[in-house]
């Protein structure tokens, strides 16, 4: 874990600085520059990764948490595969957004070259 988390520390940190630090700001960010931005197979990946990486990390921080404080063995178990189920539908829908994104489908998309 803390090798993914010093690689999510290094695309969190880079994500904020492109996002919101650099080249105009916080202002800019809206779904056409997030469209545009998605067209480059090399940010939805960014983006993959970044999600992926802090799910199995929070969900590995929840793990961990229940097995301090929580007890019984039964409840131990329901609550993991509670939180690993929550994880696997979160990861399915985030992935299944970055990689299927089509802003051409979107009414008012301007700037996209679709």
């Amino acid at each position: 874990m803390r090798v993914s988390g010093l690689i999510l520390l290094v695309l969190a940190v880079g994500h904020v600085l492109i996002m919101h630090v650099f080249g105009g700001g916080v202002d800019r960010v809206n779904f056409g520059f997030v469209a545009l931005r998605w067209q480059s197979p090399f940010w939805r990946t960014w983006d993959w990764l970044m999600l992926s990486l802090a799910l199995v990390h929070g969900i590995n921080g929840l793990r961990v948490i229940t097995l301090d404080y929580v007890r019984r063995p039964g409840v131990r178990i329901a609550t993991n595969w509670f939180f690993a189920t929550a994880g696997a539908l979160a990861f399915g829908l985030g992935s299944i957004v970055v990689f299927t994104f089509d802003p051409c489908k979107w009414p008012g998309t301007v700037g996209i070259h679709c």
